[in-house]
């Protein structure tokens, strides 16, 4: 079975964690600035129109991009996480630290904020979009469909990162995370948002002060982050020790 260990607070703020805590805020602060900031260009390029299908794959490819660039700029630091879901659920496989992964966390949604806060001041006064669900659909709906594409997303982190064996694969790790999060936009944009990332949409909703249905983007990232830790940790991956941040993806 895959552990879960709680670590301890020597661990947890060690120089190289709190390297791996700043290296969190500033890449997912780039990613968000990235992400957000296209969104933003949409509204500002069509004022008058909702979001159309070539907006929703320029939003998708600039989230791909962004998370292509913040998974590698930090991948030597602190694993690249950029989400408190993929951290979840590389702790359920036992790759972080519980402790440590709280810490993450915090680095990750402050990062998130700034950089809402920094679009929201450049861009003039502009409003931040949050995450949603669609006209249409319930917040259950939205619920499902993000456990899904955040599972695929996880399980895509740890198939080409987190897995000991694979190999030269690790190498393109960063495209194929970076692939998966712009396919899932492109599939579930319209539904529930496609965020697959708490701090994604966390840093957005205190920017704008509206967390209605924030809890959606919490629970459901992280039941499909946690879902795949368990399934490619126990099943693929099978029995290991968990190892300290510096030495491997996480």
């Amino acid at each position: 079975m895959v552990k879960i260990a709680f670590g301890s607070l020597g661990d947890s703020f060690s120089v190289g964690s709190i390297k791996a805590y700043l290296s969190e805020f500033i890449a997912t602060l780039l990613f968000v600035f990235a992400g957000v900031g296209s969104a933003i260009a949409f509204s500002k390029l069509a004022p008058d129109a909702a979001l159309d299908p070539a907006g929703l794959v320029a939003v998708a490819v600039a989230h791909a991009f962004a998370l292509f660039v913040g998974v590698s700029v930090a991948a030597n630091i602190s694993g690249g996480h950029l989400n408190p879901a993929v951290t979840f659920g590389l702790a359920i496989g036992g790759n972080i630290t519980i402790l440590t992964g709280f810490f993450y966390w915090i680095a990750q949604c402050l990062g998130s904020t700034v950089a809402c806060l920094l679009l929201h001041i450049v861009s003039g006064g502009m409003s931040i979009p949050t995450h949603g669900v669609a006209a249409g659909m319930n917040e259950l709906q939205g619920l499902v469909m993000e456990i899904v594409i955040t599972f695929g997303l996880v399980y895509t982190v740890y198939a080409t990162a987190a897995d000991p064996k694979k190999g030269s694969l690790g190498t393109i790790a960063p495209i194929a995370i970076g692939f998966v999060v712009g396919a899932n936009i492109l599939a579930a944009g319209p539904f529930s948002g496609g965020s697959m990332n708490p701090a994604r949409s966390f840093g957005p909703a205190v920017v704008a002060g509206n967390f209605a249905g924030n809890w959606v983007y919490w629970a459901g990232p992280l039941i499909g982050g946690g879902l795949a830790g368990l399934i490619y940790g126990d099943i693929f991956i099978g029995c290991h020790t968990p190892v300290a941040t510096s030495d491997s993806y996480a």
